[in-house]
């Protein structure tokens, strides 16, 4: 591949994990203290570390064990912890492992006398603790006759603590309870196989070393066997909802004292009958047989068994039969499943039907109609208006004879149709003062003064006056509004 200048090569380059450092392959501890062991791997993309001890993974029930980013800390030492360790790093490219061996330093041959190193080298004594109290917390124990039961109490401490079992304070005998077991994974844990009636009682487990001692009581109730058909405990089968394509599950737990058969039933609807091969019946309705899961045993004598329902469809909607047989008989519980429906068939927009008898343009005509007649009475109510004014103003080019109200008191318009009944006083103007002032003054008015008011006159009338002298004095009165 030729390369010019500008070629880049990244500085992470992807690959399988290496190791990063070097590392001391053989790893020492001291009892009761915490050690850690490192595990220096680098790749892109990161790898994804596994630690293993003797060939088993640990993992988080190993509780004195922390998985960190780097490297496994182990707090306080025990003997047994001394082994083959293995870091595992892999990714997408490969993997790669980190091995180690761990050596615990005790009250052994080969731990170095006291005379040789001071006190402070000396390991402190622990009192025992147990380390998964939560694997302790149920206490009270019913076992069907027949069944089993494991006790446990895993316990540490400096030096590592010895362990009793006692039967209602009595020393327990190991072949008789089978406690013990194979190995020393079963150390800890009393196992009761078998049960009979005897085996009632409580059981202490007592934990001690020369720092302390501890302990813990679990009482067991055997419960007699009863020849008789299955029992559905519990709530189980539910009521249910599903999702279009979703999954949901059903499941029922039934006691027995023998292993039964667990099955499951739907309801067929009527008329369907014809689409399966074959139906039974149960009560007054008839029921298809669905295939049958897998029945799981529980450590409480009770058994269980699961219904998945995936990628639900309508079909799937109805009644459900949890159905528990032995040779004594039978019992059966229902549950119903509703499928929602699919979303995708459903339209985006349902517009509401309107009203018998009224289609659309009508519903949006009837509005528009009785607007479109308001705004014609309006706009010919607005013409009207202007329509006296207009009148008004054309009077003055008519002769003079007729625009001439005479002397009378009629309040009329000149040249003009008599005013209606309601006297409208507004229909004079201006200039219809003006020119009724100059027809006044060319009849006999030699001698009057021109008299301009600036506001709209209401009434008009002239009086006529004859002296001694014989002299003729004439005056008019004028009454306007202000």
């Amino acid at each position: 591949i030729k390369c010019s200048y500008n070629c880049f090569f990244p500085l992470n380059v992807l690959g399988p994990p290496r190791v990063s450092e070097r590392v001391n392959h053989r790893q020492s501890a001291r009892l009761g203290r915490t050690v850690k062991l490192p595990c220096p791997v680098e790749s892109d993309p990161p790898p994804l570390i596994m630690w293993t001890k003797d060939g088993r993974n640990i993992h988080s029930g190993w509780t004195r064990f922390k998985v960190l980013q780097v490297a496994l800390r182990i707090k306080e030492v025990e003997t047994d912890d001394a082994g083959t360790y293995i870091c595992k790093a892999t990714n997408g490219f490969g993997s790669v492992n980190v091995n180690y061996t761990l050596i615990v330093i005790g009250n052994s041959a080969g731990r170095p006398s006291a005379h040789c190193f001071p006190s402070t080298f000396s390991t402190p004594a622990v009192r025992p603790r147990f380390t998964e109290p939560a694997k302790m917390r149920k206490r009270v124990i019913a076992r069907p006759e027949g069944s089993s039961v494991r006790l446990k109490c895993t316990a540490s401490g400096n030096p590592r603590p010895d362990i009793v079992w006692l039967k209602d304070s009595r020393p327990l005998v190991d072949e008789d309870s089978g406690a013990g077991g194979e190995g020393r994974k079963k150390r800890w844990t009393l196992i009761l196989k078998n049960l009979m009636p005897e085996h009632s009682g409580k059981y202490t487990c007592h934990v001690s070393n020369r720092a302390g001692e501890i302990n813990a009581t679990y009482k067991v109730e055997v419960i007699q066997r009863t020849n008789s058909k299955p029992i559905l405990t519990g709530t189980h089968p539910v009521n249910t909802t599903v999702d279009y394509g979703g999954s949901t599950s059903f499941q029922c737990k039934v006691r027995s004292d023998v292993k039964p058969v667990i099955q499951w039933l739907k309801r067929v609807d009527p008329g369907d009958e014809n689409k399966f091969n074959s139906t039974i019946e149960v009560g007054d309705d008839r029921f298809v047989v669905l295939p049958a899961g897998e029945v799981w045993s529980r450590p409480d004598g009770s058994y269980l068994n699961k219904l998945l329902i995936t990628r639900a469809k309508e079909d799937d909607a109805g009644m459900y039969i949890c159905l528990g047989a032995n040779t004594m008989g039978y019992n059966f519980r229902s549950a119903f499943l509703t499928v929602l429906p699919d979303r995708k068939t459903l339209p985006d927009f349902i517009p509401t039907a309107p009203s018998p008898g009224l289609p659309w343009p009508v519903i949006i005509g009837i509005p528009a109609g009785v607007a479109f007649i308001l705004c014609t009475a309006l706009l010919w109510f607005c013409r009207s208006k202007r329509s006296c004014s207009s009148s008004s103003s054309s009077s003055s080019a008519l002769p003079a004879a007729q625009r001439l109200p005479g002397a009378s008191r009629d309040r009329a318009c000149p040249a003009l149709p008599p005013p209606s009944a309601n006297g409208d006083k507004d229909c004079h103007s201006y200039e219809d003062y003006i020119t009724h002032q100059q027809l006044l003054l060319a009849q006999g008015g030699t001698g009057l003064a021109t008299k301009v008011y600036p506001k709209i006159y209401t009434d008009i009338h002239t009086h006529t006056h004859s002296h001694v002298d014989g002299k003729v004095h004439q005056h008019q009165h004028i009454h306007y509004q202000c």
